[in-house]
């Protein structure tokens, strides 16, 4: 798209030679004004960059600069001045200026500096839209769940957004863990603020403390220069500290000394470095349980734990199979360019009836395993994991226990859908506002279903 350039300078001659230049041999789109009121009712059209004079006949072109910048902040602007002072650039640039160019201005320097300013700019949008995206993939409407267990975690969760209280996340493996912490972080007050993940089962324990903390250069063999640590990454934002069960004694009470003194000191370095960052923390071990047996400090257990939060297994809240079946499937066919319709009886009682060791992680590789091998629009107990048939399989029962034959029908995304608005009316009593949010549909939409579907809803 070609790129929208906005000059505002109220000398004839000045303005048609910067318009020459912009549009003539830099090819950028132009509109000039001689008056800087004039300019800012035209800010709508969201220009790329504006040329703007500081002397102008109704407005001072510093005043018309801060105006731009609580329009838009990142929007670049370089200011022209026939004055040159130093005084006047400083205040510009100190505003947000992107640059600063007395005249005459130098033609030379004008444009790799345009150049440089909308490639700024793009790089700024670019930044902010994937730091919104974090945020909406992270709120809780994302979290594909309609199961009551869920819901109460949803609710514990909401009471630790805006506050410093340490959350411990107890979950199997595949629960999701990760994705709770980040929910707490990206709908929180740190949302704007680094969030740091640390997985302490992953990092060698001799590198661990180097990782979190940081090191100077020379403290160890093989550590030729400073290394900035993750709490120093984490700010003033979140450091989440996965599988935390794993981290050996010695540096559990340096662990401790953070969340009590709110400070630490790299690793072969005498300074003190103040932290601000709240921790988070995950495990699926039972940490009472290594207390018990020495392998984890009682004292940092009841500081990690002073809010507890435990994602249940899929297993736990089979409910939500049908839901996360359909959002894995529709997925997977926008990521791969496919069209799969649904899933048959036989396959659907086969992921029903499995055990689901390793959580909603497991069921959703196993659906993109079998989206790249279908060869139908429909997904069969041939696509399935042998490890997910029993010895004792029988492929001719469904979910209510009647038979059917081979062929029987299948089951599409139309019949997962009813069953997921029969599930959400039955996990909120029939509270049509609340089940249509855990569904994220709109209300007039949920109540179309339940016509659609026949489903009586009992709000006693």
């Amino acid at each position: 798209m070609e790129k929208l350039i906005f000059i505002v300078d109220d000398e004839p001659s000045i303005l048609r030679l910067l318009t020459h230049w912009v549009k003539t041999q830099w090819n950028y789109k132009v509109e000039g004004f001689d008056h800087g009121g004039e300019m800012l009712k035209q800010l709508h059209r969201q220009p790329d960059l504006i040329l703007l004079d500081i002397m102008l006949p109704d407005i001072d072109g510093i005043e018309v600069l801060k105006r731009v910048k609580e329009h838009n902040h990142s929007l670049p602007v370089i200011m022209l001045s026939a004055q040159g002072s130093v005084e006047v650039a400083l205040e510009s640039l100190r505003l947000g200026a992107f640059d600063y160019f007395p005249k005459p201005i130098d033609q030379n320097r004008l444009g790799p500096s345009i150049k440089n300013a909308i490639q700024y700019y793009e790089l700024q949008k670019r930044v902010e839209e994937l730091e919104n995206n974090l945020q909406k993939e992270y709120s809780f409407d994302n979290i594909i769940s309609a199961d009551s267990k869920m819901q109460s975690v949803f609710k514990m969760v909401s009471r630790v957004l805006n506050n410093d209280i340490t959350v411990l996340i107890h979950g199997e493996s595949g629960t999701g863990k990760e994705l709770i912490a980040r929910a707490i972080h990206y709908n929180g007050s740190r949302k704007d603020e680094p969030f740091v993940v640390v997985n302490c089962a992953s990092i060698p324990r001799e590198l661990l403390e180097s990782e979190l903390f940081g090191h100077e250069k020379g403290a160890f063999t093989g550590a030729h220069q400073k290394k900035i640590g993750k709490f120093e990454l984490a700010k003033n934002g979140t450091i989440f500290l996965d599988e935390i069960g794993e981290m050996e004694m010695s540096l559990q009470a340096k662990i401790l000394r953070v969340i009590q003194q709110k400070e630490f000191e790299r690793v072969g370095g005498n300074e003190i470095i103040p932290t601000n960052a709240r921790i988070l923390s995950a495990t699926n071990k039972d940490l009472q349980k290594a207390v018990e047996t020495k392998e984890f400090r009682e004292d940092l257990f009841y500081r990690l734990n002073s809010f507890p939060i435990t994602i249940p297994p899929l297993r736990e809240r089979k409910g939500d199979i049908v839901i996360l079946i359909n959002h894995f499937i529709e997925e997977f066919n926008k990521k791969m360019d496919v069209n799969i319709k649904g899933i048959t009886k036989a396959a659907m009682k086969v992921i029903y009836d499995y055990e689901w060791p390793g959580n909603v992680r497991e069921l959703e590789n196993t659906l993109e395993r079998c989206v790249i091998l279908t060869d139908s629009d429909y997904i069969d107990v041939a696509q399935l994991p042998q490890q997910l048939l029993s010895d004792d399989y029988t492929p001719n029962i469904n979910l209510a226990g009647e038979l059917f034959t081979d062929n029987s029908p299948i089951i599409p995304f139309e019949k997962l859908k009813e069953e997921a608005i029969k599930h959400a009316v039955k996990v909120t009593n029939g509270n049509i506002v609340e089940a249509a949010r855990k569904l994220r549909i709109g209300r007039a939409t949920f109540y179309r279903l339940l016509e659609k579907y026949n489903i009586e809803v009992d709000r006693n």
